[in-house]
């Protein structure tokens, strides 16, 4: 056999040994979300209340929610149960997606990405605990008295767990910033210097940005943005602090 083959034959074996791994760590995470569905569909009425709690708190007294599908009463709690399910199991999965990608890092990378992946699964889940404890309240508190006189605000449960769901990803993603931040710069891609010297430009792509993701209304739309432009400044410093030495090393050799 010729070096030639050789190559190929290992090229070969590798390609198939990288996407038995592949499937490995995706049939782990898939088993995780299943066993954690499971739970959460027995008590999948619970956690529909239990979502549903900020706005029927809220609703006019004498209104409800309601169910305009014949099968949204059981099909709408299930998904919910889906979705609870991927969010609890969201750690084990980017664990698995980790210990695929991390044999191929650097020693450094694994330092610097590790600490980069723990931080992105806990802003996301505390941008989902600021929606529902902070936003949630306030929102539906205004959505619900802006109604004109004569009509009564009787939501539908499927229309009510799609927008809630679109709202929770939503304010995890933004909560994302500082990380999104912190690796523009670690990369080059963007400088601090010029992070810093656009802010008035990112105060208003948030603004508009958040003007999107949420109800038309400035309070929500407000309570969006503003933490979006806080974790952009908070981003800024823990680059600076993060990437000192990068950045001294770098003046450094510009001073040569």
């Amino acid at each position: 056999m010729s070096a030639e083959d050789q190559e190929e034959t290992l090229a070969e074996g590798t390609l198939i040994s990288h996407l038995l791994e592949l499937r490995s760590r995706l049939m782990r995470a898939v088993i995780a979300v299943a066993v954690l569905f499971v739970p959460c569909a027995i008590f999948s009425k619970e956690l529909f209340t239990l979502i549903a709690t900020p706005l029927m708190e809220r609703m006019p007294q004498g209104t409800s929610m309601i169910a305009t599908s014949v099968v949204a009463p059981v099909m709408a709690p299930l998904k919910l149960a889906l979705f609870v399910a991927l969010f609890l199991a969201m750690p084990y999965v980017l664990y698995q997606a980790w210990a695929f990608v991390a044999p191929g890092l650097y020693r450094r990378e694994k330092r610097f990405a590790l600490p980069l992946l723990v931080s992105s699964i806990v802003l996301f889940y505390a941008g989902a605990t600021f929606a529902y404890f902070v936003v949630f309240p306030l929102m539906f508190a205004f959505l619900t008295g802006a109604a004109p006189f004569g009509v009564q605000v009787m939501t539908d449960m499927s229309n009510y767990l799609d927008f809630v769901v679109l709202l929770f990803f939503a304010f995890g993603v933004a909560f994302e910033i500082p990380v999104a931040t912190v690796l523009l710069a670690s990369t080059g891609l963007v400088s601090i210097e010029v992070m810093a010297k656009n802010r008035g430009y990112v105060l208003l792509g948030v603004f508009v940005v958040a003007a999107f993701l949420t109800p038309p209304d400035a309070i929500s739309q407000s309570f969006m943005a503003i933490p979006m432009y806080l974790l952009y400044e908070i981003g800024i410093v823990l680059s600076r602090l993060l990437l000192r030495e990068k950045l001294a090393e770098q003046k450094r050799i510009a001073d040569i």
